[in-house]
């Protein structure tokens, strides 16, 4: 405790000079990126294989993530997974989200669909510029689903050219994605 007020008193009474400053505080930076990138590159590794100075590197922060690391996968490090993707499609309005969301639940093309209301979307379509207020629907499935769900919503759309677009899931919560295999069609 002495030191700490030690130290408080003599750092107040010093005046720091701003170049000082200017020309240590990219310095700090520095050494603050190079060990949070040292420690994300040491992560996806196990401890046992890990090089002798990750201790001395590795905050609490990402201890806890190791060992959390049995609750979450990367895609391609654990060939047990199906490849699962995200695909957002917009919709016009509340009941043609919930129609279209209920039928592609139905039919096993996602395990699930979540509506997020209150979009707005700004858009060129036959050279004018529009705003629409929107309906987002985030739809969690298999990659091997992309083509029938294009498909499906191509065919229970409103829209002439509907959004669908997908982004791949590279990783996650183990039992979540075993979950999304189980809800979905083969």
């Amino acid at each position: 405790m002495r030191v700490s007020l030690f130290w408080n008193w003599k750092w107040r009474r010093r005046k720091i000079q701003p170049r000082v400053v200017r020309r240590r505080l990219p310095l700090v930076g520095a050494i603050c990126m190079l060990g949070l990138g040292v420690s994300s590159l040491v992560l996806p590794y196990s401890v046992a294989s890990s090089p002798s100075f990750v201790p001395l590197i590795s905050s609490r922060f990402s201890a806890r993530t190791l060992s959390r690391g049995a609750h979450t996968v990367r895609m391609e490090a654990n060939q047990t997974i199906v490849p699962s993707i995200v695909v957002y499609v917009t919709v016009p309005n509340k009941e043609a989200g919930v129609k279209l969301a209920n039928s592609i639940v139905k039919e096993r093309l996602a395990a699930c669909v979540n509506r997020v209301p209150g979009v707005e979307s700004i858009y060129e379509w036959n050279g004018e510029i529009h705003t629409d207020s929107e309906e987002l629907l985030i739809i969690k499935t298999r990659e091997s689903l992309l083509g029938p769900l294009t498909e499906h919503v191509k065919a229970n759309h409103e829209y002439e050219v509907p959004e669908v677009i997908s982004l791949p899931i590279t990783g996650g919560n183990l039992e979540y994605l075993e979950w999304i295999k189980k809800s979905t069609r083969d």
